[in-house]
């Protein structure tokens, strides 16, 4: 099962989410503000993709953090910080089983569902 983690507010999530209805394509949607972002799986993605592959720097949650918390942010500070503010987790996040995808690329979709 194709799971898309993300916020129903988000612009991209909400592009992604089209995409994928459009092609008819199965998903499950887990917002994280209404659904909430577990602990343990959030260090599995930052285990696997990597603290600074999920730290969305061109949102508003990133600009509204205090100066300090951007200037030594670090694997323990991100994780911290994505946990305590999920939007600032880039999004989306498509789990496909054992593969996990970070963002909206419509080529890179259209070449992942193809196979």
């Amino acid at each position: 099962m194709i799971i898309v983690y993300g916020i129903s507010n988000c612009d991209t999530v909400r592009k992604a989410r089209k995409w994928l209805d459009e092609r008819a394509i199965a998903y499950e949607f887990h917002d994280w503000r209404k659904d909430g972002l577990n602990p343990v799986q959030l260090r599995a993605w930052v285990d696997e993709l990597g603290w600074e592959n999920l730290v969305n720097r061109r949102g508003t949650t990133w600009r509204n953090l205090p100066e300090p918390t951007r200037a030594n942010m670090d694997e323990a500070l991100a994780l911290a910080v994505m946990e305590d503010q999920p939007s600032l987790i880039k999004r989306p996040l498509l789990e496909l089983g054992s593969r996990r995808l970070v963002g909206f690329d419509a080529e890179q979709w259209k070449n992942l569902f193809q196979n």
